[in-house]
């Protein structure tokens, strides 16, 4: 049995208070099963990049467990490209400049070896091609997640709300719940998001932590105090591998293993901010990961006694 992730593998050139890169490798199919692969070792990608993406990044990827049948390497064109600058506080960004390149046409195939997929994990795409890859699974996965933006609310939301149908968890930030649900308390928007067909939803808040919801409970992990921010791309696309890579790796799918999955993922996005790109991930350790663990439960468990 697998995990499947789908979504962008690109370029990205990021601008932040403390520096700043030329192309350097981004996507959030990158950040996902690089973060997964801290916790499961059975990893395919679909995904698309042009012959200008190095072979040393795709060998990279192949390093943490990923298997690159379901790459799709267009000759002759370039890689999705993304160019953006962090504002002081590091939640608010301009994107400077995108070039959708190879994901404009984009057509996405699941091999037949990717058909044991127990669990799928569909990044932040249009959500047409999260559909048709949806189409191709000749079994339904165990667990179902999905992650958008604002962007696809504003420009696809038909096709957005025909894919929510067949998810069970849903993970956006605060602002896109307000978004997708018209509602500003964020319980309020939870009940309605639930009602459009996920059976759990997940709330980024950034640095003030993340919530899960399903129809009868709400569970909150704070975020990690850090010195150091450098820079948060793919913060939350490292969230969801972790989530995910957990939930994988038990075969436990249950709202209290979810929590322990969000706690997870809330640590494996920690390490993620505090280099440029996922420097910080590549050589991350299985002690590192454990140490990050134990520093969330400690900051989230106490005593307390009612007299």
């Amino acid at each position: 049995m697998s995990l499947l992730v789908v979504g962008t593998v690109a370029f990205d050139a990021i601008e932040t208070p403390f520096g700043k890169t030329n192309k350097i490798v981004g996507g959030a199919a990158t950040y996902i099963g690089m973060s997964a692969s801290k916790f499961y070792d059975h990893i395919n990608l679909v995904s698309v990049v042009g012959n200008d993406f190095p072979k040393s990044a795709i060998e990279m990827m192949q390093n943490h467990h990923m298997d690159m049948e379901g790459l799709q390497i267009k000759q002759g064109e370039k890689t999705f490209f993304w160019a953006g600058k962090y504002h002081n506080d590091m939640n608010t960004r301009d994107t400077l400049e995108t070039q959708l390149n190879v994901l404009e046409t984009f057509d996405p195939k699941v091999p037949e070896s990717y058909q044991d997929c127990e669990c799928l994990m569909l990044g932040n795409l249009m959500p047409a091609i999260q559909k048709k890859v949806l189409s191709q699974l000749t079994e339904r996965p165990k667990i179902i997640v999905l992650d958008t933006m604002n962007f696809w609310m504003d420009n696809c939301l038909e096709d957005l709300m025909e894919a929510l149908k067949n998810v069970d968890v849903l993970t956006i930030n605060d602002e896109e719940a307000r978004q997708l649900s018209g509602e500003y308390s964020l319980v309020k928007a939870a009940r309605k998001i639930l009602s459009f067909g996920p059976k759990h939803l997940i709330i980024k808040k950034g640095e003030h932590g993340a919530l899960l919801f399903n129809h009868d409970e709400v569970f909150f992990a704070p975020a990690l105090p850090l010195e150091d921010v450098f820079d948060p791309t793919g913060a939350g696309d490292t969230f969801a591998g972790g989530f995910i890579g957990h939930l994988c790796a038990t075969k436990d799918y249950s709202f209290q293993n979810m929590k322990t999955a969000v706690i997870i993922g809330s640590a494996m996005a920690s390490f993620c901010v505090e280099k440029f790109g996922t420097e910080r991930l590549e050589n991350l350790s299985d002690e590192a990961v454990e140490q990050r663990i134990q520093e969330f439960v400690k900051l989230v468990q106490f005593d307390i006694s009612l007299k």
